[in-house]
């Protein structure tokens, strides 16, 4: 045990406080769906923001990032960096659409998108599929990662961590039903601010111990191409996989990934817990800024100290093999944080893994309750009272699910590539959705579907005939090839459903245009509501998206060029970053970016 005296006061004061906010926030979430699920919409953009923030750094996040800077080196980051893309387009063409389109879940936007009965099967099925199925995947390995940081920072075996975990499931379970999102986002802002402050600290003494002996002693013990921000175009070969990503891949993901697939917390048009949060915003304006502030927070400023502990770790652990390149970052949590700290940083684990799983069990709930099992339109308090309660209830039932499941999940990166993959394709049809009119329910079905099947034809019939005709199947996974078949297999189904099958009704498309006054192709619909035509903002939005794009990835390659000791660059990306910020700030106060 690791663990002394003050450390447990730190974590146990930790819990006793998260108890605390579920209890004193349970009025406030007790009087409708909408104060439950959403806080009453009245959430001000810094805490739904931060709240963004908090739960996409889950236990296992460092962890993973530790598994990317062993095979890939800084550059292997790319599998995620380039969903700011996507995160940045959602800020600024969906996070005030999500706002205005007034649903409880993104799943009730289905029925305000599309109509019919198709619309409310497909609702209730994507209800069970993302509610419980996905949902429990998610919260299962996010346990595991949790369980084996319990093992190997306070030397338990595996049925004691699981019992730890349980326990503290329990404590999640209650506080976040008794307070809902309200309670959620308040005590993902404590964790957060725990989880950031308790990772910078483990870097900066890592960093700076004997063994790694400073950057320059980084920068001495690990080869170049570890410290490099763009993949190694000619691909070396090594025991462990490719010095740097293959040009192939690092396309894939910057041009293809981050609008063709959905992944939790990066769905291309915004959903899941982003859009529950945007839609709990005091109004348009906070969604916006709350997204943007979670785009800029996750991808720039977050990362370092993972990073670093990752490249520290290649050091210190160099025997670790690929697959348990992750207990690295545990690794340095036991051996180099003193008494005290120890305690910190574990809370801070305990702070990133609990304020996932809140928003998981909260997230899921919601479904349940309101896409599931509600009836249409109540109206009196007491049947809206029931449902807060059946929203209870859902959230304990999804952690005895999730408890179970826990036991089956194996890896994580495994996890996150398959999702990514299997999902290729259905973004865009998130996205023009919005936008295009003759989209209908069917375009979006086909798409959900299309990519399992098109993901089961790349991974198991064309990569094993490269390999058998050419040698080149290791190659075509290696470039990605699997991503970009599937999305073009689930782009031709889709578009050729789309045009095979009827347009919505005129009545849905003329509700929905009125509610959430969408931009793009929808000239027939405006014509027959005789709205006049309007100046187009997209063009100031486009503006917007790629200035804030570039100025997020020039502040993360300035504080990264910063931390190597590399000033001409940081230079560089100082004035990107400057001039992107110039550009951004006038486009958003100088437009209609926020009123129309």
């Amino acid at each position: 045990m690791v663990l002394e005296i003050i450390d447990w006061i730190i974590i146990v004061s930790f819990l006793l406080v998260s108890l605390f906010i579920g209890l004193k926030f349970k009025d406030k979430a007790s009087g409708s769906l909408t104060d439950f699920f959403l806080a009453g919409r009245n959430l001000p953009w810094y805490i739904a923001g931060i709240s963004m923030v908090a739960t996409t750094f889950a236990a296992d996040t460092p962890l993973w990032v530790a598994e990317v800077i062993k095979k890939n080196g800084v550059s292997g980051n790319w599998l995620w960096w380039n969903m700011l893309i996507g995160g940045m387009l959602t800020t600024f063409f969906f996070a005030k659409m999500w706002r205005k389109a007034n649903v409880l879940t993104e799943l009730e936007f289905i029925e305000l998108r599309y109509s019919g009965k198709a619309a409310q099967y497909f609702r209730k099925f994507k209800a069970l599929y993302l509610g419980v199925f996905f949902n429990t995947i998610i919260i299962g390995w996010v346990n595991a990662a949790m369980i084996k940081i319990l093992i190997i920072f306070l030397d338990i075996d595996y049925q004691t961590a699981f019992i730890y975990i349980a326990i503290l499931m329990v404590l999640i379970a209650i506080y976040s039903s008794l307070s809902g999102l309200l309670g959620v986002a308040i005590t993902d802002a404590v964790q957060f601010i725990l989880a950031m402050t308790g990772c910078v600290i483990l870097a900066f003494i890592m960093l700076n111990s004997e063994q790694v002996g400073g950057i320059s002693g980084l920068k001495e013990k690990l080869p170049e191409w570890r410290f490099d921000f763009f993949p190694n175009i000619n691909g070396a070969k090594s025991d462990i996989g490719t010095f740097g990503l293959t040009i192939g891949a690092f396309f894939s993901f910057v041009a293809i990934q981050w609008w063709a697939s959905w992944y939790p917390g990066n769905e291309p048009g915004g959903g899941g817990y982003i859009s529950q949060r945007m839609m709990s915003t005091k109004n348009e304006k906070h969604a916006i800024l709350a997204t943007l502030f979670f785009q800029i927070a996750h991808y720039a400023l977050r990362p370092w100290p993972w990073i670093i502990v990752g490249l520290c770790a290649l050091v210190v652990y160099p025997d670790l093999p690929l697959n348990e390149s992750g207990n690295g970052f545990v690794f340095a949590m036991r051996d180099f944080m003193p008494t005290g700290f120890r305690g910190l940083i574990f809370t801070a684990f305990l702070g990133a893994y609990m304020s996932t799983i809140s928003t998981q069990l909260n997230w899921g709930a919601s479904y349940i309750t309101n896409d599931l099992y509600k009836e249409k339109d109540p109206l009196i308090e007491s049947t809206q009272k029931k449902l807060v309660l059946i929203g209870r209830i859902a959230t304990v039932s999804i952690m005895i699910i999730a408890l179970i499941i826990t036991s089956f999940i194996d890896t994580i990166d495994g996890a996150a590539r398959f999702l990514i993959a299997s999902s290729a394709g259905l973004g865009a049809v998130l996205i023009l959705r919005w936008y295009w009119s003759r989209i209908n329910v069917w375009s979006e079905i086909s798409a959900t579907i299309a990519p399992i099947i098109g993901y089961t034809i790349s991974k198991f019939i064309l990569a094993p005939l490269f390999e058998k005709s050419s040698g080149l199947g290791n190659s075509f996974i290696e470039n990605e090839g699997i991503l970009l078949t599937t999305t073009l297999f689930t782009t031709i189904v889709w578009i050729l459903v789309t045009f095979l099958t009827k347009p919505e009704n005129d009545e849905t498309l003329k509700k929905f245009y009125l509610q959430v006054e969408p931009q793009g192709a929808w000239n027939s619909i405006r014509n027959k509501l005789s709205i006049p035509k309007t100046k187009s903002q997209i063009p100031s939005l486009i503006i917007c998206w790629l200035s804030a794009v570039s100025l997020t990835y020039s502040t993360l390659f300035l504080i990264g060029k910063l931390i190597f000791q590399d000033y001409y660059y940081a230079l560089i990306n100082l004035g990107v970053f400057i001039f992107s910020l110039i550009i951004l700030r006038y486009f958003m106060f100088h437009t209609k970016i926020f009123n129309d």
